[in-house]
């Protein structure tokens, strides 16, 4: 059992970077596909699906490297833990790296980058940072 969904994802997509994978699956649920969603706009993944398995089924999220093999994503940080929840307002979401990254908020309209939140003027749950 998964205590905590999100760090799991991370970590898995974490640990193929590393080692430098094709693509990484994860078990599907709404919020992965929905953080999935924000890492393929703003250009950290190919692509993602969802692949029928047993007993469930499969986020397949394909990576993306550079030209020459160098990683688009350097590092993958959670935030907001189970143990101790993030919140912040819209004003308070700072950007990642002067920019070069991104945080992934959820919030009330559904899950965004730090900058798509910024825009909307929405705050919320902190979940992870990418960059």
């Amino acid at each position: 059992m998964i205590n905590d969904p999100i760090s799991d994802m991370l970590t898995r997509i974490r640990n193929a970077i590393r080692i430098e994978r094709p693509f990484v699956e994860v078990p599907s649920s709404q919020l992965r596909k929905n953080v999935a969603d924000v890492l393929k706009r703003e250009g950290y993944i190919w692509d993602y699906s969802e692949v029928e398995a047993e007993p469930a089924k499969i986020l397949r999220i394909e990576l993306k490297y550079g030209p020459n093999g160098e990683k688009i994503i350097s590092s993958v940080k959670r935030v907001s833990k189970p143990g101790r929840r993030v919140y912040a307002k819209c004003g308070e979401l700072k950007p990642v790296l002067n920019g070069l990254g991104i945080s992934i908020v959820s919030t009330s309209r559904g899950v965004f980058s730090d900058r798509e939140a910024r825009q909307h003027k929405l705050g919320g749950e902190v979940l992870c940072e990418v960059c």
